[in-house]
């Protein structure tokens, strides 16, 4: 099968690469130049000779185990395997003699005789490594009688194992090379697989005898399926669809790992979707979102029709485009006239693509005339981008994924990478497998920890809402015990800042034994990470939402960057700060302009020079005041001045906090125009739903958690008719905006043209050289895989006072709980995509996980119901009991509109970007007898929303 579109080189070399002093050797003739520690194997692979193999894999260290691979070696006796047989300077090797040539073929009668012999009729018929080594070695006929074997109803016989919602498992096409065992060991890190029995008895084994695939450790993230040769671990959707005939290479449009994708078709229908070997973020990783949870985009649930209606208690009635769009833009008018400019807005999608986003902001200032313009970065990462331009000049992480491969120590805060990042969580198991420690700054005892074979962890289990107090002691220690590095902030940060920070920090007070009490770390647990990361190497900091969504988030993200320049673990491979970013584009949407106070490129609106950049590029005149946050949206909404809104891709009313004020702000609307793909929670408040298209049916680029901006490439035609980007063009130009782009690349160029960090940028470039980090443009045009190595983007470099200050979310008699909110590997945000997909086996409905002590004292039973109350409203779910959380904190996920959890959080927000404080709801537990009053009355408002009028045929 080719590669449509990118031929980007997928060839197996068997074994993985190797860095290193050249090596030379001849091989069947060929003199052949590799690095020193390369298998013989991969130099007769790079020397365009392929050898036989059936164990090796290039994703997995070598094993040796089939003896498929064997050659002969001038001056060694023997036949060694070429896979784990390093080269050595002068070593002649022979890989087709007459000698080889048969032992080869032996070997593979002996796989032959104990293999099912269905090939027309088997799944991966013309996709499977045993059929083509068969033929590579020339087997023509097995010479070994029928037998004990695996595949006939015999006393061992084993059914398939059909429990994995997206792929099988048949023994009897198992040939024991051991490829599945080690991928879920080395690439994903799991260790969910083993082999079991011995010699003839041996098998694959997910658990124990009682375990299925489904009910074992195994997290589906397929790099089973991708290692395995043959037929025994194969994709349900090849087996009824048949092999792909051609790929076209994408980005996944999940989390902000940004992986590289093929998707691999048969015609306009999609088999499978394969992690992309050239991916840089993801280097042929994949989990079970990306892989597996794509099904959504052929969801019955799906709306491919515009719609519209007067009333918000009207049904929906379907239209063609141009009544839906010449109804919305007729209302927007009518508003602007009747209210004002500044009475209309956008939200931004950071599921859509930068050309998209960039259209949404645009509409906006060009169109609006208005900077009301925002993104779901507000209730995530906007305090990355305010801590870290404060901090360095620049609103993005510091390194590239691979840099994670030189950390020493890894410092994780807020964030649970296996559930949330599991691509990137496991390069980071894999690097602490080889040594690495680990320091997790969370109130909740997170997998990483619990990990198989990772060395030294500290776990600092701290009182939610108390980050800027650890870190602080953490920074305390650091400088009161003489292990900052004096060189490092001399040559790169300001003086000044220094000086006052190191006297704001050395007080007493804010040591770990004075912070112990607020912070409920131990002194001496903390003192010894913080030892850790500022002696143990190359530091890296990664955190996530639990550092963001405080009402100290940006305090925080500051204190972060403090402590990487206060150990000079800043400007090269191994160290930084590093941001992992919550949804696929949500770096590329802040990068987009989509904040109210910035134009592309982070300048804020402002400064004339910048906005003379776009006045000439839009010919129009830029307000140079600045728009309205999304709180300050419904706020105005609920007042009376705020009356339309376009929101494009994102569910407020789901994802955003104190749910009921902004049903309320949304009710205020006169109108709401959403642009989505499903009916989500917020369209039951819309005058106008816009479909919209899928990551599979647009052309564009997203931006990752590392900066890399990623092609997106259209897989198969948008389902409604128009891409996303289409959609906005077409809704400005109903407003009279005269827009003519004809393909996302036009728009690229405009981005380029007017922000110097993508100056550089073009879709040629990115399809010759797969991606780049931004900045690239003429000083750097591959891009920039770790910044601030010479120079931070503002000279030097602030110590910034974070001076800890006490959410005013309060604990007391009525609500003595703290609830903090995350996310679940299976599902993803607000689950509008997951939960359209076999993904709901594993997470069907939110969870409250509850500490034993906390339930037994209410008399809670793990399953029961119980009820969440806060000072802000109350549902009810099922508990989980469970020592993740310790006792006094409570935790659940945000998942299903059912449960809706944002019910209970506060309006509470970071004092400088107004992110929500979703981890920190004081709160209260009891029993319950199933879903509240609020639930039953939204549920019952939500379906009546949600009538669409049957069209008369």
């Amino acid at each position: 099968m080719k590669d449509f579109i990118i031929p980007w080189n997928d060839t197996d070399y068997g074994t993985p690469k190797r860095t290193g002093a050249d090596v030379t050797l001849t091989i069947d003739g060929h003199a052949v130049a590799v690095p020193e520690g390369t298998s013989v194997m991969r130099a007769a692979m790079e020397a365009g000779l392929k050898i036989p193999k059936l164990c090796a894999t290039d994703s997995v260290e070598a094993f040796g185990s089939c003896r498929l691979c064997v050659v002969e070696i001038e001056g060694r006796r023997g036949t060694p395997a070429s896979c784990t047989t390093p080269v050595a300077e002068g070593m002649v090797v022979r890989t087709q003699t007459e000698r080889i040539q048969k032992l080869r073929k032996g070997v593979m009668e002996l796989y032959i005789s104990d293999h099912p012999l269905d090939c027309l009729t088997c799944s991966a018929n013309g996709d499977c490594e045993l059929q083509d080594m068969a033929g590579m070695v020339g087997l023509r006929d097995v010479r070994y009688s029928k037998g004990e074997n695996h595949f006939d109803e015999a006393a061992d016989w084993r059914p398939v194992d059909d429990s994995n919602p997206y792929f099988s498992y048949d023994p009897s096409k198992c040939i024991v090379c051991s490829r599945c065992v080690r991928a879920c060991e080395e690439v994903q890190g799991t260790f969910a697989l083993t082999i079991e029995g011995r010699g003839f008895d041996s098998r694959v084994s997910a658990g124990s005898s009682l375990d299925d695939f489904l009910s074992s450790d195994c997290v589906s993230c397929g790099a089973c399926v991708q290692a395995c040769p043959t037929a025994t671990l194969q994709e349900k959707s090849v087996r009824d669809l048949g092999t792909p005939t051609r790929s076209v290479i994408t980005t996944c449009a999940y989390c902000g790992v940004g992986c590289s994708f093929k998707a691999e078709l048969n015609g306009d229908t999609l088999v499978r979707m394969v992690p992309h070997k050239e991916g840089r973020a993801n280097r042929g990783h994949s989990c079970v979102k990306g892989r597996f949870a794509y099904g959504y985009a052929e969801h019955q649930d799906r709306i491919l029709q515009p719609m519209i209606r007067e009333k918000t208690t009207d049904s929906w009635r379907e239209v063609s485009w141009d009544e839906a769009l010449g109804f919305a833009a007729d209302r927007l008018k009518a508003i602007q006239k009747e209210h004002g400019r500044d009475s209309v807005g956008v939200i931004t999608s950071s599921r859509c693509t930068n050309e998209e986003t960039y259209l949404v902001q645009k509409l906006a200032r060009a169109v609006f005339r208005n900077n009301n313009t925002d993104t779901c970065a507000r209730v995530c990462h906007s305090p990355t981008g305010y801590g870290l331009g404060q901090a360095f000049g620049t609103s993005a992480g510091t390194q590239d994924f691979d840099s994670v491969e030189h950390t020493d120590v890894a410092l994780v805060i807020g964030a649970n990478p296996t559930d949330g990042h599991p691509v990137f969580a496991s390069r980071l198991k894999k690097r602490l497998r080889n040594g690495a420690e680990l320091i997790v700054i969370d109130p909740r005892r997170i997998d990483l920890l619990d990990e198989p074979h990772v060395g030294s962890t500290h776990h600092l289990a701290l009182t939610p809402g108390t980050n800027v107090a650890v870190l602080t002691a953490m920074a305390h220690v650091i400088v009161t015990e003489g292990l900052a590095d004096e060189a490092f902030i001399a040559a790169r940060c300001e003086a000044d800042d220094w000086a006052a920070y190191r006297d704001f920090v050395s007080d007493p007070r804010h040591s770990p034994e004075a912070t112990a009490l607020a912070t409920g770390v131990n002194a001496d647990t903390l003192r010894r990470a913080a030892r850790v990361y500022a002696t143990g190497g190359n530091g890296a900091i990664y955190y996530g939402l639990g550092v963001t969504e405080h009402s100290q988030g940006s305090t925080t993200v500051m204190a972060i960057a403090n402590l990487a320049m206060l150990t000079g673990n800043i400007g090269r491979e191994g160290v930084g700060v590093n941001p992992l970013r919550g949804q696929n584009n949500v770096q590329g949407a802040c990068d987009m302009g989509s904040f109210p106070h910035e134009l592309p490129g982070y300048r804020h609106v402002k400064d004339a020079d910048t906005r003379a950049i776009f006045e000439a590029a839009w010919d129009v005149e830029i307000n140079p005041e600045p728009g309205l946050r999304i709180p300050n949206m419904l706020d105005a909404a609920v007042a009376g001045n705020f009356k339309g809104i376009y929101i494009q891709g994102e569910d407020i009313l789901q994802s955003d906090p104190d749910t009921k004020h902004v049903s309320a702000g949304l009710e205020a609307m006169d109108c709401v125009i959403v642009h989505d793909l499903f009916l989500n929670e917020t369209a039951n408040h819309a005058h106008v739903f816009l479909p919209g298209s899928t990551f599979l049916e647009k052309d564009g680029t997203f931006t990752n958690a590392e900066r890399r901006i990623n092609r997106v490439r259209r897989v198969m035609a948008p389902k409604a008719g128009m891409a996303d980007w289409e959609v906005t063009q077409a809704l400005a130009n109903a407003l009279g905006a005269g827009w003519n782009y004809t393909h996302p690349a036009e728009i690229m160029s405009e981005i380029s043209a007017t922000t110097p960090s993508f100056a550089g940028v073009t879709y040629d470039l990115l399809d010759e050289v797969n991606s780049v980090q931004w900045p690239c443009n003429d000083d750097t045009p591959l891009g920039t895989p770790v910044m601030h190595e010479e120079t931070f983007k503002r000279g030097k470099g602030r110590l910034m006072i974070t001076e800890y200050i006490p959410t005013e979310e309060r604990t007391g008699p009525r609500f003595p709980l703290l609830l903090t909110t995350g996310r679940i590997l299976s599902q993803y945000n607000v689950g509008a995509q997951t939960r359209r997909t076999a993904n709901t086996v594993w997470h069907d409905e939110d969870l409250l996980e509850i500490n034993p002590h906390d339930a037994e004292q209410r008399g809670i039973r793990d399953g029961d119901f119980v009820r969440l109350t806060s000072r802000a409203g109350e549902i009810s779910l099922r508990a989980a009991l469970t020592d993740r959380v310790a006792a006094g904190v409570v935790y659940t996920t945000f998942h299903h509109p059912d449960t809706q959890a944002n019910v209970v959080t506060t309006d509470n927000s970071d004092w400088a970007t107004n992110c929500p404080e979703y981890k920190v709801t004081a709160v209260q537990v009891a029993l319950s007898n199933g879903p509240s009053d609020w639930q039953e009355d939204y549920r019952a408002k939500s379906q009546a929303a949600r009538r669409i009028e049957v069209q008369p045929e």
